[in-house]
């Protein structure tokens, strides 16, 4: 039991009301980080809560959780919020889906109402984030850092043996109605890609801040997701995870204190090399191929090229205000220019279909909230970088660039379950750590 919690179990056995509603608090503010922790962990096993009743109980999650924060803050008679520069731009592009819909400015009413609605719960994660990250303690960024390590571990692990046993199944029992590239409990190998690159960042941030006998299990056992990633040949996960190993390792030789510098950077590219060797020992053959051709232009590709300019015809007759939320897939037809009996439901390139869906005032907001979020995630980094607490942060940094890296190809943003997975590593790698939380840390 917390300290808080405590006084107030000895305050209530004397009959104090006060400390009753502060015990009260205590214990919604725990279900409140439970809820999150399950959802959070819960979605990219399901499918990556593609499915409609998944994304449902999501947003039904996220709401109660925000309605349980509000009433537990009203318990304690006072309400800690943390801000981040980001809910202006958040609240803005809120403001945008909620108006398209209210004036009917949308193609199709049910799938913006449905964006919008997807839309409200990754804010409400990101928020509840935020909140969580400001008051959170060392030894929970410790005990949160174990846990997404050992997550990733597990769901790669799974996704490995899968692989082998029943390349063509979820679960070695689901087979899904639409022909793809399964991988892990992921339909699309691609979005399984997407989630292990923001994994991955956050548990290396949380194997370079961990000072104990552990530490070399954990860099080992960041090897099998790596090689996992590889393994499910997805050329966007591939760039992605080169770009997190290039930037890893030039801040590690530009910001790390002096005497670490050299031994960091070495692990983390050993670390990288191991699992380029298992990966190549693990290929039945055929990936090595698709690993040679990432580089090189290919049928799917050039389709993806042809949607992404005949989205921007669409932008061009929706200037700027878009054809409303979610709505890519009802339009998108009338501006095709080539011939296929595949139903393109996304455009393969989030900026490409947000510019569609929003228009330009849509388009500014996102990036202004991407150039605020660089500038949140990497001021003062060598100073940040002396204390454990940084590291993590970093880590969920890298995770935010391979995704929105990776969004030119794809449409990770869309999935859900990793769309909740960056908005809290957007919210990690952007808050203000808590007074007193790197002073309690140990220093490398």
């Amino acid at each position: 039991m917390s300290l808080p919690a405590a006084i107030a179990t000895r305050r209530l056995s004397a009959g104090d009301p006060e400390a009753f509603q502060t015990l009260r608090a205590d214990r919604t503010f725990l279900l409140i980080q439970s809820l999150f922790a399950l959802a959070l962990l819960g979605a990219p096993l399901a499918f990556g809560a593609v499915q409609t009743w998944c994304w449902a109980v999501l947003v039904v999650m996220a709401v109660l959780m925000l309605v349980l924060w509000a009433v537990a803050s009203t318990r304690q008679k006072r309400i800690d919020l943390a801000w981040s520069p980001l809910f202006v731009p958040a609240g803005l592009f809120l403001a945008l889906a909620v108006f398209q819909l209210l004036i009917g400015h949308t193609a199709d009413s049910a799938s913006t109402r449905n964006g919008l609605l997807k839309l409200i719960a990754v804010l409400i994660f990101f928020f509840l984030a935020v909140q969580f990250s400001a008051s959170a303690t060392p030894e929970s960024w410790q005990l949160r850092g174990l846990v997404v390590a050992g997550y990733t571990f597990g769901i790669s692990l799974f996704g490995v043996v899968q692989y082998f046993t029943a390349p063509a199944q979820l679960y070695w029992s689901v087979t899904p109605r639409r022909q793809g590239w399964v991988f892990g409990p992921y339909v699309n190998h691609n979005h399984y890609a997407g989630l292990m690159e923001m994994l991955i960042p956050l548990s290396a941030g949380y194997a370079l801040s961990y000072e104990g006998p552990l530490k070399p299990l954990l860099i080992f056992a960041l090897l099998t997701p790596v090689a996992s990633v590889l393994l499910s040949g997805s050329r966007g996960g591939m760039l992605a995870l080169l770009l997190e190993g290039v930037l890893l390792i030039a801040i590690v030789l530009s910001k790390g204190r002096q005497e670490r510098r050299q031994l960091m950077a070495t692990a983390v590219t050993s670390a990288i090399l191991i699992a380029v060797l298992a990966f190549l020992w693990l290929d039945p053959g055929g990936l090595t191929k698709r690993l040679q051709t990432t580089f090189e232009s290919s049928q799917t590709l050039g389709s993806r090229k042809q949607v992404s300019l005949d989205s921007l015809r669409m932008v061009g007759d929706h200037l700027w205000l878009g054809t409303g939320l979610g709505s890519f897939e009802y339009v998108y037809p009338k501006y095709q220019s080539f011939p296929t009996d595949v139903v393109w439901d996304h455009a393969h390139d989030d900026y490409v279909e947000a510019l569609g869906e929003t228009g330009l005032v849509g388009g500014l907001l996102i990036v202004l909230a991407v150039a605020v979020g660089f500038r949140l995630a990497f001021r003062n980094l060598g100073d940040r970088l002396r204390h454990r607490l940084g590291w993590i942060q970093l880590g969920a940094a890298l995770s935010c660039c391979s995704l929105l890296l990776h969004s030119f190809l794809d449409f990770n943003l869309h999935i859900p379950a990793n769309a909740a997975w960056f908005a809290v590593c957007a919210a990690v790698a952007t808050s203000a750590p808590q007074r007193g939380c790197d002073c309690a840390s140990r220093r490398h």
